[in-house]
């Protein structure tokens, strides 16, 4: 077999830069883990790992370097495949919103009241889900610094969204290109709360990380809904409204709370929104704040987790020349 005797070359060529007397009992080694190797039909990583073996420093730790292209490759899937999951999951939640909503509709006169509640309720409690789950990935990705972490969290994001609406607008949808200032503001103001999470969560303070994040990311989502809306609904006229219609305006006073005006359907008791400026409010965004829920709890999640200290490993022993 040709592979095999390249890796038995490469293998000769690591063994001359071990001392003599170390040098029978690392061969002996290697040929077992070549024999295995062989042995499963991995070729390729029989030969990687012999050619690991001739360029590695001799006295050095033998490092099996498959374990940093697996934590490369781990890193890369929860970072690309989290955010399509979140737009499955605001997805699915809708489609359950709307089901409850036709069962509920003939039956009771709330129904339409928590429509936007149950959407959001069902959007975060899956988001908290897919939080768990990266969190359990993060251990095993490849550790960066925060602002690093940062980055890979959201531009996959932004990959995702711009594909969505991409396909959005080969549909003819109305009113995209409103929605992209929004959403930019968000992703920009996203990273350095991400950022400021992970500097906190290396140092040790996992509790202030997750405050910092999650704080961060509703100022992020805040801000881009009232963007969104006011760059869309002009404010409330100073002059009395004629014909005592209301007018299509929205009053910029409540703008801190349209973001929870939009996952809740209400003004929390206060004053400002109206009722009319709560539809215009949530005609204008209706998914983008549920997007930003679902996204939330995983991207905070991951800076966090990946941004922890390693645990210490055992030092590995150095290897022992066998008696004469």
């Amino acid at each position: 077999m040709v592979t095999r005797r390249l890796a038995g070359l490469l293998l000769r060529a690591a063994a001359r830069r071990w001392p003599a007397e170390l040098r029978a009992d690392l061969v002996r080694e290697w040929h077992a883990e070549l024999h295995v190797l062989a042995g499963r039909g991995e070729r390729w990583r029989m030969l990687r790992f012999a050619a690991s073996l001739a360029t590695s420093r001799a006295g050095a730790p033998v490092v099996d370097r498959a374990v940093p292209h697996r934590r490369l490759r781990r890193t890369a899937g929860v970072l690309l495949l989290a955010p399509p999951a979140c737009v499955a999951v605001v997805v699915l939640a809708a489609v359950v919103m709307r089901l409850a909503f036709s069962a509920l509709d003939i039956r009771v006169t709330w129904a339409t009241a928590v429509q936007m509640p149950f959407w959001s309720g069902l959007t975060a409690g899956a988001g908290a889900l897919l939080a768990l789950l990266v969190t359990r990935a993060a251990r095993r990705t490849l550790r960066t610094g925060p602002l690093a972490t940062a980055l890979g969290v959201v531009l996959p994001v932004a990959l995702t969204v711009t594909a969505v609406l991409a396909a959005l607008a080969g549909r003819g949808e109305q009113g995209l290109p409103g929605t992209v200032p929004g959403l930019l503001l968000w992703l920009a103001l996203l990273v350095p709360a991400l950022w400021g999470a992970g500097i906190l969560a290396r140092r040790g303070r996992t509790r202030l990380a997750w405050a910092v994040g999650i704080l961060g990311a509703l100022v992020a989502a805040d801000a881009a809904v009232v963007l969104a809306v006011v760059s869309a609904i002009p404010a409330a006229p100073v002059a009395p409204v004629a014909d005592g219609l209301p007018a299509d305006t929205v009053d910029r006073v409540s703008a801190p709370l349209w973001l929870f005006t939009c996952w809740t359907d209400s003004s929390l008791g206060l004053p400002r929104p109206t009722a009319w400026e709560r539809f215009l409010v949530t005609d204008r965004v209706l998914v983008e704040p549920v997007f930003y829920l679902a996204c939330t709890p995983y991207a905070v999640a991951y800076a966090v987790a990946a941004a922890r200290p390693a645990p210490a490993t055992e030092p590995v022993p150095e290897p022992v020349p066998s008696p004469a």
